[in-house]
């Protein structure tokens, strides 16, 4: 079992698979990790030896992954929010950051509808 930046990686999958299982490594990432630690890429992540896993932990320890990638969005999302630009207004509100329309396709963002209560018309 490889356990790199504290993640387990699944053991029946190749190895640039496994690698996005950690946060901030998508498959072009992995891909370029793999050939610069010098290992196959359709290596199962079980497969792998402990040479090969160091490799992997100094060609990762290169990049921004986890933790410290975690903690920087997080840091940029509450410095928006601070300084009240548009997208920390949006953050705030909870709604849709990047231009998308709220009308009609907001849910995920907006989360489940508010019941309004039912007004009564005046004068009847």
């Amino acid at each position: 079992m490889a356990r790199i930046k504290n993640i387990e990686l699944p053991n029946q999958k190749h190895i640039v698979i496994g690698l996005t299982a950690i946060y901030g490594i998508g498959r072009r990432l992995a891909e370029t990790i793999c050939d610069d630690a010098k290992v196959e890429r359709t290596k199962k992540c079980a497969d792998l030896d402990e040479k090969e896993i160091a490799a992997l932990r100094t060609q990762i320890d290169k990049y921004v992954v986890e933790g410290d990638l975690r903690r920087d969005v997080q840091m940029s999302i509450k410095n928006k929010m601070e300084i009240n630009s548009y997208q920390g207004i949006r953050h705030k509100k909870g709604l849709p950051v990047r231009g998308q329309r709220t009308s009609r396709n907001a849910k995920t963002r907006k989360g489940k509808g508010k019941v309004v209560a039912n007004k009564k018309k005046a004068g009847k």
